[in-house]
């Protein structure tokens, strides 16, 4: 029988989560609970200044716009849309196109200098 994928587990040598995660090079951190098990968790992810990323374009949002719609439209890959929310400074994805008329700001993500 299998062992269940669980990203908090990865084969050895393999990336824990793809390039295009905001997660991607997150350490793992290891707990081990009163019962000497060892819990594996995610280290805290701290959301970059908006102000301290690169733009590279904008778009105005219209009524039907999603943030991955968006995200595949101006980055190329929809499972981006992180980046445009560290780059808006929201933590909600839909708070990106909750008012039509929005501009926001597409940005390279956190250490990446614009072209």
């Amino acid at each position: 029988m299998s062992t269940p994928f669980n990203p908090l587990q990865p084969a050895p040598g393999t990336p824990v989560f793809p390039p295009n995660s905001r997660y991607h090079g997150a350490a793992i951190a290891v707990h081990v609970d009163t019962e000497g098990r060892e819990v594996r968790h995610l280290r805290r992810r701290f959301i970059p200044g908006a102000a301290s990323l690169a733009s590279i374009e904008h778009h105005l949002v219209s009524d039907g716009d999603r943030p991955d719609t968006i995200a595949a439209a101006t980055l190329g890959d929809p499972e981006l849309y992180w980046q445009l929310c560290d780059g808006n400074g929201v933590m909600h994805p839909r708070e990106l196109t909750a008012v039509p008329g929005r501009t926001l700001r597409v940005t390279l993500p956190a250490g990446i200098p614009a072209p």
